[in-house]
Order: C-alpha cells, then structure tokens, then sequence
C-alpha cells in the first residue's frame, strides 16, 4: 500500500477525539485502503489487535451482518469493560438501518469509530437525523496529479524528472489507484475503468435508487459526459431528449442525476455572479468524479479534451479543500472561483493558447474583475508562458504541483 498521507494525516487529526469519523466517496477510490493504512497506524502506535475491530461490510465474511441488530451484537461480543476500542467499518451502507448500530456503539463503548461509504444522500440523510454534532467527514477523491506521480515513482523505483509526459500518462488514464499499481495498457486501463464505472452504476446508482429504465440512465450518463464543463440544467437535458424524439420526464431527470451525484459520478458546481454577490440557482455546470469515467464511456475524443482538463483542476480544488464555482462577471465567464476561508482564487482552464482570440477570451474577464486576489489561467502550453497584468500563466502540470494556492 502507498501513504496518502494528505487524508491520513487528516484522518490522525480527529484519532481518539469523541467525533465519529466518516471517510466518503466515489466507489474504488481508496476509502478501503485508507481504513487499512489508518489500521497500520494504530498497531505502530503500540495499539493491541484484538482492540481494533476492522470489518469490510461489503465481503460475503460478513454477509450476515446485514442489518443493525446483528451488527451492534456483533462488535459488543468482541468488545469488553476497561479497554479502548477502535473500529473502523468500511462500507457502512450495506448495513440496513446502520445509523442505529452505529449510534447505539458511540454511546456505549469507549470506543473511536471511523466508517466509509459510497452513497453521499444515504449516508448525510442518516448522519443528520441520528448523529448530527457527533461525527466529521472527510472526502476523499481519486489520486490527485502530485499522488499519481508519488505512485509512479514508487513503481519505477526511481525519480521521474519529465513531468509533462507523465501528465500526458495522467490525462489519458485518470486518477482511480488500482490502474497506477502496475503497467496497463491504455486499451486495459479504459477496460478497468469502465468495470468500475459499470459497478458504481449496478451498486450504488441503479439498486440503491431502484432505477428500472437503465437504458435511459446510461443515455442521461453520456448526455452528461458529453457536455463536462457545459452549462447545463435538466430542463436542457429534457429538451435534448425531446429532440431525439424521446420523451422524458422533467422529475425523471432530476432524480437520475441527483442519483449520479450521490455515487460521486459527477458534481455539479453553482454559478457565482462576482458583480452581484450572489450564487445564481440557474445554469450550473457538471463534472465527474474522475476524469477517467469520461474516457472509459465515451472513448478518447480530441473535442472532450477542455472538459476534461476543467475537470482535473477543479477536482484539485476541492481537494484542497476550496469551495468552488462557476463565475459570470457581466456578460463574461469564468471558469473557477475557488473559496477558503478568506481566501479566494480565480482560474481560467484552455487546452491552447493558440490564437488571440483565446487568449482575450481567457485573460479579459480576470482583467476585469477589480479585487487583488491570484489569478490564474491553465493551458497545456510549453512555449507561451506570458503573464498579464499580474495573471498568472501556467502550464496545468505545474498548477497541479504548486504551492500558490
């Protein structure tokens, strides 16, 4: 296993703080791994292993713990007066009625319990209604470029110094861990993205939803990994279908991608008005949970390759932890306004500086915004690296690597 120490050490922040840990996240994004390194951690620290209790809830050894009840008596069987317990409990959402176990083991254990699931709407509705004020949660996304390279070097036991042919390697296979723990073929890492894919839509969008049209979901899918980085709405994506002389239910299309977001398949950023201070509830923009979701469904298309970039960076953000938007200043648009605390970034997102007409279209509307925060715009450009007016421009390898934000 290979550290990750960005979440670990977030995760060692709250070790025996009476708060329930909650790891979330796109399926095979390595919550299961972090639970393991956590585990690793604990018996370094001189913990005994009969005090750590440590189920994967979604392996047929423990199939029987299906429901709450089996599961509470379960960890109470194993556990004892005058010890300290962790117990660390992966795929929580396979337990029915989990939040009952759950609670009921916070308040009667002396125990410090960490949990992980898949679903962001099963697991926020039950931690809301039976442990709110009780638990923290921490994200976590698939392998960020700065991690992909940490895997890579670890692969190759050696130091890699060309960082744009290794980006290169990135955009083309995406962030999900299991592809970046040995040698694949492009044509076998798409197939092993698209098997994850195929298993977060079965498990975590289609059974957890009860969806019964899947045919009609994999097309709203591909609607949505055709037009990464688009404004768009249902209403649009209805419309859409209508001219494809399909007839779709406005409520049907809400529900699918509000299904999608909850498996962490895609995001939806908000709009933010810089001149109005207000987000606006219209005409948001979607990503996905990794970029390589997009190749495995809808195959290498040079046209995708500004989506897919936007995509990366904005992910990036988030991992840092920005809050982040889509922006309009009057009539122009902006890519990223990123939000922490006091801070703020803005970050345009092409794929060349080929023309001058790109070049205003990406540096005009963060010339025109009035404040000092950095700004930003991100290009795959070797050769033009000119800045203005105190805009910076990067090469996207060198964004995802830096400290300036």
């Amino acid at each position: 296993m290979i550290k990750r120490n960005l979440y670990l050490n977030q995760l060692l922040r709250f070790t025996d703080k009476p708060l329930i840990k909650v790891i979330t996240g796109i399926r095979r994004g390595g919550k299961s791994v972090m639970l393991a390194l956590l585990h690793d951690n604990l018996i370094e620290r001189g913990i005994e292993e009969d005090r750590i209790i440590h189920l994967s809830l979604d392996s047929l050894e423990y199939a029987a713990l299906n429901s709450a009840e089996p599961l509470y008596r379960y960890v109470k069987e194993r556990t004892g007066a005058g010890k300290r317990y962790y117990l660390l409990l992966d795929e929580i959402q396979e337990v029915a009625q989990w939040e009952k176990a759950v609670n009921s083991l916070f308040t009667e254990l002396n125990a410090d319990i960490y949990i992980s699931g898949s679903n962001s709407r099963l697991l926020s509705s039950e931690l809301s209604t039976y442990l709110a004020g009780r638990y923290v949660e921490l994200n976590l996304f698939t392998l960020s470029f700065a991690e992909y390279l940490q895997f890579r070097n670890q692969q190759k036991e050696t130091r890699i110094d060309n960082i744009r042919n290794e980006f290169a390697g990135f955009l083309r296979s995406g962030g999900f861990p299991v592809l970046h723990v040995a040698d694949y073929e492009d044509d076998t890492a798409g197939k092993v993205v698209f098997d994850i894919y195929s298993s977060i839509i079965l498990r975590d969008v289609v059974q957890r939803n009860r969806i019964r049209d899947i045919e009609l979901l994999e097309r709203v899918v591909r609607y949505l990994f055709d037009n990464i980085g688009n404004r768009f709405s249902a209403a649009n994506v209805a419309a859409y279908f209508k001219s494809q002389q399909r007839k779709v239910d406005l409520n049907t299309v809400y529900n699918y991608i509000d299904a999608l977001e909850s498996a962490y398949i895609i995001y939806r950023v908000p709009r933010y008005d810089i001149k109005g201070k207000e987000i606006l509830k219209t005409l948001e923009k979607c990503y996905v949970g990794d970029h390589g979701l997009v190749y495995s469904v809808m195959g290498h298309r040079d046209r995708l390759i500004s989506g897919v970039l936007e995509n990366i960076v904005l992910l990036e953000l988030k991992r840092r932890g920005y809050d982040v938007f889509t922006g309009r200043s009057g009539e122009k648009e902006i890519d990223f306004i990123a939000k922490k605390g006091e801070n703020t970034i803005y970050v345009q997102v092409t794929f060349r500086m080929d023309a001058q007409s790109t070049v205003d279209r990406e540096f005009n509307p963060l010339m025109d915004i009035p404040d000092h925060y950095p700004k930003f715009v991100v290009s795959m450009d070797d050769v033009w690296r000119d800045n203005y007016e105190g805009i910076r421009h990067m090469h996207i390898a060198d964004f995802l690597l830096s400290d300036f934000y």
